[in-house]
């Protein structure tokens, strides 16, 4: 008989059911190489524009190319030396995103200068948000050993981002309608991008100690079991607060991210239907509500009706009041673009207006890229969400899988708020895109996200090394262990 198996040794069958068949130093090559091909990509795509605008290569195309490798391979090295065990995915589809959005950024810089050479550009802004993001998560990545650390601070982080989602509130509107932004002198940042993440965190500690106290079953209506009363209070404060978002700010895209994301792991904590079914009637009561008594919100609701009212109903040489030409050429931009795109640096999607600053720089990537580039990118965000879903179902602890899945849900809800306003699916809603539009709130925050994930699933990778897959496999006795427990029970 075989002796028995070292307590941290993976069973081969376990390792292949897990998805861990070599040691990590396999999963950091792969993740090099892939990071490797994500900067060749981006560098393309620079190159393209360059050629497509210029018809030549500037002298700092090898700079802007070098710094986005150097960047790339620091945020390697240090996922390689202190997340040994991550996805090795994660990293390399978020270094194409944010690389694909320097290069769009920088291709709407040059149509704005050529519009108006004493217009302001946004590439070198966003490329230093860029580095100090990675910086962030960097930090992040280095001095967070461990995911479980949140869960010391769940109420006071719930308490500050309680604070700051209302904060913008009390200052002035920016110039698109919603206050999202506070403003302190020259500085201004977007708190609802930091409070998303800090209130996944919440979500996933009170999920986990409440779980099952939301699982039980009230009533059945029509086959559907609904939870009982008394435990719709934290549905009924999450989704008055998402009202107050919504109406004291005019931000919908915050309000819809903030309630959609506490429904979906609310559902996924506790496996009820009725949940969703609850969440989405409260949605749509609060969406009616809003659009009704909420102007701003009224305005993009019927620009989303008719896009053509703009151009249609024009009064003495004036549109209609509260009416935006921006969906309007949204949509010629994405006709424009048809399968293949009209090539990089060869749309017109700067017609839109401030598109590399909100959700509109969509409009160029169906423009320039077409269709098929397009669900390229939309196919990121899937692949991206996937491994954050993969990661909570490899997790051991609940905290872990709310708070992966949390984190990944959020991702699809924004990029479906924002990709449904662009393509004219929902209203509008202002959202920055993630990784691609311009911002240094969401970039920072975006990696920030990236960092969590990053940690995430090195603690997976982790527990399927330490954690017995099999008792049966990892619990063999030799025939010397035997031979002396018979002896001493004989003696006794």
């Amino acid at each position: 008989m075989g002796g028995r198996r070292a307590a941290g040794s993976l069973p081969g069958a376990a390792a292949r059911a897990s998805g861990f068949t070599g040691p990590p130093a396999k999963k950091r090559n792969l993740e090099l190489m892939l990071t490797v091909f994500a900067v060749a990509i981006c560098g393309f795509a620079d190159a393209s524009v360059e050629l497509a605008i210029n018809d030549k290569l500037p002298g700092s195309f090898a700079t802007t190319v070098g710094g986005l490798a150097v960047l790339a391979l620091l945020s390697h090295l240090v996922v390689r030396q202190w997340a040994a065990y991550a996805d090795p995915l994660i990293l390399p589809i978020s270094v194409l995103l944010t690389g694909l959005g320097l290069t769009l950024i920088h291709r709407l810089d040059e149509a704005t200068v050529k519009q108006n050479p004493h217009n302001v550009t946004m590439a070198s802004g966003q490329i230093m948000w860029t580095v100090i993001a990675v910086a962030v998560f960097a930090g992040f990545v280095i001095w967070v050993k461990h995911h479980r650390v949140l869960q010391r601070y769940t109420y006071l982080v719930m308490a500050v981002s309680l604070v700051m989602l209302v904060a913008p509130a009390f200052f002035s509107g920016d110039s698109y309608g919603a206050r999202r932004w506070i403003r302190l002198g020259p500085l201004s940042f977007q708190p609802g991008e930091f409070t998303k993440l800090a209130i996944i965190v919440f979500f996933a500690s009170y999920l986990m100690a409440n779980r099952d106290a939301l699982a039980l079953v009230g009533r059945k209506i029509m086959g559907i079991s609904l939870p009982r009363g008394r435990n719709m209070g934290p549905v009924l404060v999450i989704w008055a607060v998402s009202l107050v978002v919504l109406v004291a700010e005019s931000d919908l895209g915050t309000s819809m991210i903030f309630f959609g994301a506490f429904v979906v792991m609310l559902y996924i904590a506790t496996e009820r239907t009725g949940w969703l079914v609850l969440g989405c009637a409260m949605a749509l009561a609060g969406a009616v509500a809003a659009g009704t008594l909420v102007s701003h919100v009224a305005y993009r609701v019927n620009n989303w009706l008719d896009p053509m009212d703009y151009y249609t109903h024009v009064v003495n040489g004036k549109p209609p009041l509260g009416s935006s030409p921006q969906l309007a050429q949204s949509l010629f931009a994405l006709a424009n673009g048809g399968f293949t795109g009209a090539g990089l640096g060869m749309g017109h999607s700067i017609l839109i207006g401030f598109a590399s600053r909100s959700d509109w720089i969509l409009a160029t990537v169906g423009e320039e890229m077409g269709s098929a580039g397009l669900m390229a990118v939309l196919l990121l965000y899937m692949l991206l969400a996937q491994r954050g879903m993969r990661t909570a179902i490899r997790l051991s602890d609940p905290f872990g899988k709310l708070l992966a899945s949390g984190l990944a849900a959020t991702l699809i809800i924004q990029v479906f708020v924002v990709s449904g306003g662009v393509i004219g699916l929902i209203p509008q809603t202002g959202k920055a895109l993630p990784f691609l539009a311009q911002g240094g709130s969401s970039t920072v925050a975006n990696w920030i996200m990236v960092a969590l994930l990053i940690k995430l699933s090195d603690a997976a990778g982790q527990s399927e090394l330490t954690v017995p897959q099999d008792p049966a496999e990892t619990l063999t006795i030799s025939a010397e262990e035997i031979a002396a427990a018979r002896a001493e029970f004989g003696a006794a």
